[in-house]
């Protein structure tokens, strides 16, 4: 019976690492996405190329 008790409490993952690793996870989002979306980010960035493309162009 002792044995049971010593084991039962290596099993899984605990509930409070899986918060943590969530918590981590919606943190880097949130990074990404503002990395992205901010006008000095990724896509405000591409919309630019793609002007000084056209102009270089002459479309």
């Amino acid at each position: 019976m002792e044995k049971k008790n010593k084991s039962k409490g290596k099993k899984g993952i605990t509930l409070v690492s899986l918060v943590i690793t969530i918590i981590v996870l919606l943190i880097l989002a949130g990074v990404a996405i503002n990395l992205a979306i901010d006008e000095e980010g990724l896509i405000g960035k591409a919309e630019e190329a793609v002007e000084s493309w056209n102009r270089a162009v002459g479309e």
